[in-house]
């Protein structure tokens, strides 16, 4: 990992999130000056157990939503921070499941490390290309590019940074997703802050 595992835990929490808000799955709106999620209804022909035809069979996301709909009245941050405490595990069993991280056992923990390190590098490559060339990109990148200034990371993984670029990115997102990134950014400062 490149950050500390709380950042990491909050910037995968966002990304989940972000998923469900691409797959129109989950909203939102603000309820007395408070920002918070509301989960949508299912689309048509999916059942009340069915998920997205992406996230049908991903638990982790399926859990996430099965959260946010049985407590609707949380703000925001609050599920960040929730959803953080096993971000990390939850995406790891995901992506092994998948085919894509194999664990490596250690004395007293254990890591996972990708079964294909070109596909791995792949998106973060990438975006690199992108912000070189001044590309534009499609909705998905321009959220993983946001998740990625937004919890710090992007200091690590990105070959420059142009500033105009990266606002001009996060710009064009809807007025959710760019609320999405500033909700991960101010739940990272807050971390950051914490851990003084």
């Amino acid at each position: 990992m490149r950050l500390h595992a709380r950042l990491t835990g909050l910037g995968l929490a966002a990304a989940l999130l972000g998923e469900l808000m691409l797959a129109e799955r989950i909203a939102v709106h603000k309820v007395q000056g408070e920002t918070r999620l509301q989960a949508g209804a299912p689309r048509q022909g999916e059942g009340a157990g069915a998920g997205h035809p992406e996230h049908g069979r991903d638990m982790v996301t399926r859990a996430v939503l099965d959260h946010i709909v049985a407590e609707p009245s949380h703000p925001f941050r609050t599920w960040l921070q929730f959803i953080a405490r096993t971000a990390h595990a939850d995406i790891a069993t995901r992506m092994t499941a998948a085919g894509l991280l194999r664990p490596q056992r250690m004395r007293l923990s254990s890591r996972y490390l990708p079964v294909d390190a070109n596909q791995a590098a792949w998106p973060v490559g990438r975006l690199n290309l992108a912000v070189r060339r001044r590309e534009p990109l499609n909705t998905q990148d321009r959220v993983l590019l946001g998740l990625l200034v937004a919890t710090g990371v992007g200091r690590h993984v990105l070959w420059e940074h142009n500033a105009a670029y990266l606002a001009q990115s996060a710009a064009g997102l809807t007025a959710p997703l760019q609320e999405l990134l500033a909700q991960t950014e101010a739940a990272v400062g807050d971390a950051v802050i914490s851990r003084r």
